[in-house]
């Protein structure tokens, strides 16, 4: 059994209490505010005066002080009642600063261990195993048993399942920075958004709303202290800073190009069709004619005939629907996956080339959309980019489409495909816009719980066209989905919240180029998981969420706002600590101050009275 003296019996003093007095061992505590009562609960004995702590010559000072208190708290010990060869143990979240000052304030007879357990106190309450346990032996004597005591002090939490890492004081804190307090400011920027939970979470919104209620526990004192004691956390807020602004100059830069080519575009358009009237030499090298485009089109149909012929002998006499993709990317074919899995026939458009792709999965692949529509698809699936809808959109040969088709879009906004399709398609097409909030990455295990957003837009009241627009829902529903129906508006409303803000937090994120650590904690592992979903999405699919909804500006303001109201605080706050420092100084020193510019320049003839 050891005998341990925790010093600083706040909840982090208790929480440790607690089991190693299950362990067996002998616990003594002293805190600057009355904790006794905590104390007699828990068969704890507890002193109010350092020195009769100290007379009963425990064997670890064990400081769970905080940051800030530790400095004077350790010049009240009376050192001299405690034997040479105790052990000092600390638990400050920053190392290389504790570790100076371990040094500097006791004497050389005295070992020292500097620790850091990153876990959260109310996430441990059912154990430690996993937990990490961050230590350096900063020094500790040759001598057997002291070297003894340490290690059996390090298997206490060695014993309760704790993932034991050892590193040096100065790469903890470098770790620390690119990730505890990373994830420290993110969630205290986001807490200021009072983000509140949607019907259309995500798991990456989910993610962030637990990370602004894990930094709300935290006090901003604890959060400054953190960052004023860290070295490293300077630098990690400004790169957090140019990432920020980055991203916005990439959004901006993007939305400027688009106006100017709205501004200029007639003259554009003008020169091209010039060009293209243009009659082109036969004999120039590389120049395909129109007869050798032909050609070559028509072999490619070759190439797939026999693999169309199969599939399309079985759709006359399939009760399941034909379903057509417009636009075969990744999240075509993510979707397409499912839909054939439930016995569904898939055509498939795209302006790449997927025919492999596509044979592969069963699917028919048309390169020209008048081929796809002569097929009679029940249902066109338009999965383009948010981009490219409208351009799509304007040539699609609806005309050779049966009248009661149903038109549907998957885009992540909602009130911009609504009016564009309300716009350029025929009443006699039925209009559903959806919204399955969840991708390849997010839905590879399957869609069991996952949101799938719906608005029937414009459905025929004719039981067929009821019924068809059902059936395709029903494709969702059959995988578990949860289904939320709502309007257009309102989905964009919660997704400008949740979505655009998600996505804004893992680009600005990858932009800081966040790395794994030795030492990560839960909440920053979310956040590396979150850089890798929404990265994985191409840039132009976050510049649509910006550009087409229209409340995605507003929450860009407000993010930017919270983040410079947080840095304000940061940077006030020391600008304080340091006005108060001088003006305490010039007020307690009995000598006369010198004007600054005295010292540099003797000779100035400045006035250094205060009137």
């Amino acid at each position: 059994m050891l005998k341990i003296a925790i010093i600083g019996f706040g909840n982090l003093g208790q929480f440790l209490a607690k089991t190693l007095a299950n362990q067996g061992h002998i616990i003594l505590a002293h805190s600057r505010c009355d904790h006794s009562k905590m104390a007699q609960d828990l068969g704890i004995s507890y002193f109010s005066n350092p020195h009769d702590l100290c007379k009963q010559n425990p064997q670890v000072i064990l400081l769970c002080t905080s940051i800030i208190s530790t400095e004077p708290i350790l010049k009240s010990l009376p050192l001299q009642c405690l034997g040479r060869d105790t052990l000092f143990v600390d638990m400050l979240p920053v190392k290389e600063f504790s570790k100076a000052l371990l040094l500097k304030l006791l004497p050389s007879y005295f070992d020292i261990v500097c620790t850091h357990p990153i876990f959260r106190v109310e996430r441990s309450k059912h154990g430690w195993n996993g937990v990490l346990f961050v230590y350096e032996k900063v020094r500790i004597s040759s001598d057997g048993l002291r070297i003894s005591l340490c290690d059996n002090f390090l298997n206490m939490f060695k014993k309760e399942g704790c993932r034991m890492v050892e590193i040096s004081c100065a790469e903890h804190d470098k770790y620390v920075a690119g990730s505890q307090f990373i994830t420290q400011t993110i969630g205290k920027v986001l807490g200021m958004l009072t983000l509140e939970s949607t019907p259309i979470n995500t798991k990456g919104y989910e993610t962030l709303l637990d990370l602004v209620e894990n930094a709300a526990g935290d006090s901003f004192d604890l959060y400054y202290e953190f960052f004023m004691y860290n070295k490293n956390a300077l630098e990690m807020l400004e790169r957090l800073d140019f990432a920020f602004d980055s991203l916005k100059r990439q959004l901006f830069g993007y939305l400027h190009d688009a106006v100017r080519k709205q501004l200029f575009g007639n003259a554009e358009k003008a020169r091209m069709l010039h060009e293209d009237n243009k009659v082109p030499n036969p004999s120039h090298n590389g120049a395909a004619s129109v007869s050798s485009l032909k050609a070559m089109r028509s072999h490619k149909i070759a190439q797939v005939l026999d693999h169309k012929a199969q599939i399309l002998d079985r759709i006359d006499d399939n009760p399941r629907l034909k379903i057509a993709i417009v636009g075969f990317g990744n999240f075509g074919q993510f979707l397409a996956k499912t839909i054939i899995h439930q016995g569904h026939v898939v055509l498939a458009y795209s302006r790449s080339d997927y025919q492999d792709v596509a044979q592969k999965m069963g699917v028919i692949c048309f390169s020209d959309a008048e081929d796809l529509c002569e097929q009679h698809p029940e249902v066109i699936l338009f999965c383009t980019s948010i981009l490219s809808t409208e351009k799509v959109l304007r040539s699609f040969p609806v005309q050779r489409l049966m009248r009661n088709t149903l038109f549907v879009d998957v885009l992540s906004v909602k009130e911009f495909p609504r009016n564009l399709f309300l716009q350029k398609l025929p009443l006699d097409f039925d209009i559903l816009c959806t919204h399955p909030m969840f991708g390849p990455e997010s839905g590879k295990n399957g869609w069991n719980g996952l949101p799938l957003v719906y608005d029937k837009v414009r459905v025929g009241s004719d039981e067929s066209r009821v019924s068809l627009c059902e059936r395709f829902l029903d494709i969702f529903a059959l995988e578990g989905c949860r289904m939320v129906e709502m309007s257009c508006a309102e989905h964009d409303r919660h997704a400008a919240g949740s979505q655009f803000i998600t996505h804004t937090i893992g680009r600005v994120l990858e932009k800081v180029g966040l790395e794994s650590t030795p030492i990560p904690t839960n909440d920053y592992t979310t956040l590396l998981n979150l850089v890798k979903i929404t990265v994985g999405d191409s840039f132009d699919l976050y510049y649509g969420l910006f550009i087409y909804n229209v409340n995605a500006m507003d929450q860009l303001k407000r993010l930017d706002l919270a983040f410079e109201s947080l840095k304000e605080q940061l940077f006030g706050r020391l600008y304080g600590v340091f006005h108060e420092q001088h003006f305490e100084n010039a007020n307690e020193s009995p000598v006369k101050q010198e004007n600054p510019c005295c010292q540099i320049v003797p000779d100035c003839s400045c006035i250094d009275k205060m009137n």
